[in-house]
């Protein structure tokens, strides 16, 4: 199974068409306040725009209000939501967008029975997506977590945290992800893209597939 690939925190058209030509399957778009990588609405429609058929555009969004997130829906053209905060399977099927839902992995309670039963109770996830932040606190922060803890679920997984070029065949090799999420590990400074650290991933992925 070949391994996809999505890179967070685009920022820019630019950054985004890079992301497209290197081959990614998905761009990921920021609305997080706190986030380095926050994108406006205005911003994050123009990207939007840009991204051709078959690359999938995802909003993320942390403990966001109704309000916020109806806002960015109408008016970036998004085909999937990524929660990453304490929201309860009932908020996010609410939209009516198929999602993800992001698990922080980073602490002895975040074993094998953690994500059974996170796997049971958003099973309208299309995905859950592991990385590598305690539970409740925000991604981005560029660590990675002991992939053991990885269950066999019923569920399509993206590995992320903390992944580089120097890591992602490891962590593609070891454990089988649907999917791998980066952000920080492609960058020049939080929220640029550097091509050559994004060609070198796409490599390392495409080895470990």
């Amino acid at each position: 199974m070949r391994t996809r690939v999505k890179i967070c925190g685009i920022t820019t058209c630019e950054d985004a068409q890079m992301a497209v030509d290197a081959g990614v399957d998905a761009i990921g778009l920021v609305f997080y306040e706190k986030s380095p990588r926050l994108v406006t609405k205005t911003q994050a429609a123009e990207i939007s725009q840009i991204v051709p058929a078959f690359v999938s555009r995802v909003a993320l969004f942390k403990d966001a209000d109704e309000e916020m997130i109806h806002s960015v829906l109408q008016q970036v053209e998004i085909d999937l939501i990524q929660f990453h905060g304490s929201e309860t399977p009932a908020f996010c099927e609410y939209f009516g967008r198929p999602y993800i839902k992001a698990l922080g992995m980073k602490g002895p309670e975040c074993d094998a029975d953690y994500l059974i039963a996170s796997a049971e109770k958003y099973h309208t996830a299309k995905a859950l997506l592991l990385d590598g932040h305690a539970p409740g606190e925000a991604g981005g922060t560029g660590e990675t977590f002991d992939w053991s803890a990885m269950a066999t679920i019923n569920k399509p997984v993206v590995l992320a945290g903390g992944l580089t070029a120097n890591n992602v065949r490891q962590a593609i090799e070891s454990v089988r992800p649907f999917a791998v999420d980066v952000s920080s590990g492609v960058e020049s400074a939080p929220g640029l893209k550097n091509k050559e650290k994004i060609a070198a991933f796409m490599q390392q992925v495409k080895t470990g597939c």
